[in-house]
């Protein structure tokens, strides 16, 4: 029997209705990046909202910025898999003139704009959905019954980007204040694409002196992002995308990368350096409130795969979600872990 997506999606269904539906419904979600692998994201969510959560606040790095925009934005699971699945993937790597010289082009790039790829295509991309909900700068995002001097909760989406000319992890839209920016104007799409700038496949974004890249060059997963030393109404959850062999025992198993050339070695330098700082983080508590969603052998930059392909990414998002609410007790999860 062929693979059909809407008969595995009325499987899943039919688990979520066997699941007991949380009584707190509030939640806020932190979204790791992970390139072509966001639509396992939006599978996730997709189990999270039959099961009637509201997101508060939202967040990300990356690919997981892009799905946090749309989310913010009021966008549906189904939306955000509808688009992720129309996107023209092989479009994302757009080239510049430089990058189109014979034999020399690559390196041309890398050394006069930073990046092989031009971003402008995604970037694009983004404004224009987000303006389809009337969304365009922060102030277009603001919390309701947000106080205006907490900078914290004033925005219901954040974004993770990496400043590295001072080296430092900017949160957006607060942080950019420090850059003569005032963040209620900042675009959202600008925000976003910061936060995707990986180095050496995306020419980073400049404002001033200051160059922006892939925020997952500091936190791919800022799970704690929400955080507060107080007992928490609600709860954070955490969307993990995982290779299949990776997840033992609630532990992450080392990741092999795949070198074939230059770019695949710059990409292994960031994934190693983006795995080793979260996975500092990522202690008990914060695996009891992750979701862990299988990746299926598909790479972050994996731009050609098919239609199915990202279907069956997209369930595989599903059925961990399914998994992990199974098994979720906010309350028990406060006191044990946030001493209450």
């Amino acid at each position: 029997m062929t693979w059909n997506f809407k008969r595995e999606l009325a499987k899943i269904d039919n688990e979520i209705a066997k699941i007991k539906p949380p009584k707190e419904k509030r939640a806020d979600a932190v979204f790791e990046g992970g390139g072509v692998k966001g639509i396992g994201l939006a599978g996730a969510l997709y189990t999270a909202e039959k099961l009637g959560i509201q997101w508060q606040n939202v967040a990300g790095t990356s690919a997981g910025a892009i799905v946090a925009s749309f989310v913010a934005a009021g966008y549906t699971a189904n939306d955000i898999r509808q688009i992720l699945q129309d996107l023209e993937l092989k479009k994302i790597k757009d080239k510049g003139p430089e990058d189109k010289i014979p034999l020399i082009g690559i390196a041309f790039s890398l050394i006069t704009q930073l990046g092989i790829y031009e971003g402008n295509y995604i970037e694009n991309l983004i404004r224009d959905l987000l303006a389809e909900k009337g969304k365009h700068s922060f102030k277009d995002l603001l919390y309701e019954g947000s106080d205006k001097d907490d900078a914290k909760f004033r925005y219901k989406l954040r974004v993770i980007t990496a400043e590295v000319t001072n080296g430092e992890m900017v949160v957006l839209p607060q942080d950019i204040a420090n850059y003569r920016e005032k963040p209620d104007d900042f675009p959202i799409a600008k925000a976003v694409r910061m936060s995707m700038s990986i180095p050496g496949f995306f020419e980073p974004v400049k404002l001033g002196k200051n160059i922006f890249v892939d925020g997952g060059m500091l936190s791919n997963f800022p799970v704690w992002l929400f955080d507060t030393d107080d007992v928490p109404e609600w709860p954070t959850f955490g969307f993990r995308l995982v290779d299949d062999k990776e997840i033992q025992e609630g532990r992450v198993r080392k990741r092999q990368n795949k070198i074939k050339g230059p770019v695949d070695y710059i990409l292994a330098l960031i994934f190693t350096m983006v795995e080793a700082h979260d996975k500092y983080y990522m202690r008990t508590h914060n695996y009891k409130r992750t979701i862990m969603i299988p990746t299926l052998g598909i790479r972050a930059t994996d731009y050609d795969i098919k239609k199915e392909r990202q279907l069956k990414l997209f369930m595989s998002g599903a059925k961990a979600a399914v998994k992990f609410f199974k098994q979720w007790d906010f309350e028990e999860y406060k006191m044990k872990y946030r001493g209450s």
